[in-house]
């Protein structure tokens, strides 16, 4: 599948500011060094080509008049209140345009996904419109990656992969096309001091996210490197418990089987700690983690001590936070009566957004324009896995409705959400005025 006529192939070792480069990460972060052929990580130069099919695909008029009304519109008696930021994030962007140069690069090529490039369903389906295949998850890179053979396109998502993955991607000879999050790498070389300097990294995110599991992975790479992911503050308050001397080893393997490094051993891999997070967790969740560890490494080892056991660097990204900041700026604002939060259902970061709002007010959490229905609305509650269908969602009356996007949720499906919402009152977006 070609989107316009393909550029020559360009040799990445010409002037890597154009974007067509393909430079190699750190060795330390588990990835070779030097240049070559089979791997790009600036993309192809190909940004011209494929704009017009991305803004096709992806912008939204209708979003756009919201921002010109200042976020704020109104029709009929019903109030729209569109978060300052949200949606694509500059990651997601760059991961997304990276996929689709990829295929405009190779129109000839077998080219796979290691995961989905991002969390969101409208993305993944347009991804895999083009001919790209995207690979299930699985615990073995040689069973995940059994199809892949030398000259194949291997496109490595958003949240990264395994050492694991990418030592054996290598060993097959494909091309690598990485579009790892320059946040996630931020993460990775925090790990890494960890690790080289004897402390275990503890994780603050969900130990099956390939993020989570991506960044645990670069810890191993150091002898003697450990990590623990935590969840949330009742696994930290665990380990906090251990620590102090009021659980005993037995209970923190049992309960962190499979979210710690193999072999792992408390009573040897607690006594020196580094945090990190899963950029798209909730920033105040993870601060306050942070401070439970470390006050419970104060009250096991003092304050002189402290300053020997306890590292901890803000690793949550800028996006991120500047998308919980926005909402809580919102919430904290004119009131509102009802707030929809739009992106993938297995997305963290728009997890966490719905954490926020179901905080303050009826939230719905919904992946995308379908689940707007003419009776109902599709969505998935706090902690649940499954969708649930509610009736009367929108009342009859005056409503001042709030919006918000996680980071991978394009603009065209937060367009088509409002679109949705506002036939539901019989209403068009040519009616939508400054409030």
């Amino acid at each position: 599948m070609v989107l316009e006529a393909p550029a020559p192939w360009r040799d990445p070792g010409h002037d890597s500011a154009t974007g067509a480069a393909g430079e190699w990460p750190a060795a330390d972060l588990g990835y070779p060094s030097g240049v070559s052929q089979t791997y790009f990580q600036k993309g192809f130069g190909l940004k011209q080509a494929v704009g017009p099919v991305l803004s096709a695909n992806y912008a939204s008029g209708l979003v756009d008049r919201l921002k010109e009304l200042d976020y704020v519109a109104r029709a009929g008696d019903l109030e729209l209140r569109l978060a300052r930021e949200f949606g694509f994030c500059y990651g997601v962007d760059r991961a997304v345009e990276y996929a689709y140069e990829t295929r405009q690069q190779f129109p000839d090529r077998r080219v796979f996904l290691s995961g989905e490039i991002i969390h969101n369903p409208d993305v993944n389906m347009r991804v895999q419109a083009m001919d790209i295949r995207i690979l299930p998850e699985e615990k073995d890179p040689i069973a995940r990656y059994a199809d892949i053979h030398a000259g194949d396109v291997v496109i490595l998502p958003a949240f990264g992969v395994t050492v694991a993955e990418m030592n054996h991607l290598r060993a097959t000879g494909c091309v690598l096309v990485d579009t790892t999050c320059g946040s996630v790498l931020n993460v990775w070389k925090n790990v890494h001091k960890y690790a080289r300097e004897g402390f275990t990294a503890v994780i603050h995110g969900k130990h099956y996210h390939e993020e989570t599991k991506a960044t645990a992975s670069q810890a191993l790479t150091h002898e003697g490197g450990q990590y623990l992911c935590v969840r949330d503050k009742d696994e930290a308050e665990l380990v906090c418990a251990f620590i102090r001397g009021q659980v005993d080893a037995a209970t923190i393997r049992d309960r962190f089987a499979h979210a710690a490094s193999p072999g792992f051993d408390p009573e040897r891999d607690l006594g020196k700690l580094g945090l990190a997070n899963q950029t798209t967790m909730l920033m105040s969740e993870s601060l306050e983690i942070q401070e439970m560890l470390r006050a419970a490494m104060r009250d096991r080892h003092g304050e002189a001590g402290l300053q020997e056991r306890f590292r901890a660097f803000d690793t949550i990204c800028s996006a991120t936070q500047d998308r919980q900041d926005a909402v809580l700026r919102m919430l904290e604002g004119s009131p509102l009566d009802i707030m929809v939060v739009i992106g993938g259902f297995n997305s963290s970061n728009t997890q966490a957004l719905a954490r926020i709002c179901a905080a303050r007010l009826p939230t719905f959490h919904i992946d995308g324009p379908d689940c707007i229905e003419a009776d109902a609305i599709r969505h998935r509650r706090l902690g649940e896995h499954e969708d649930v269908r509610s009736g009367e969602w929108l009342p009859a009356g005056p409503v001042r409705l709030g919006l918000t996007a996680g980071a991978s949720t394009p603009n065209n499906v937060v367009g088509e959400v409002v679109r949705r919402i506002l036939a539901l009152r019989g209403l068009t977006p040519d009616q939508l005025q400054g409030a």
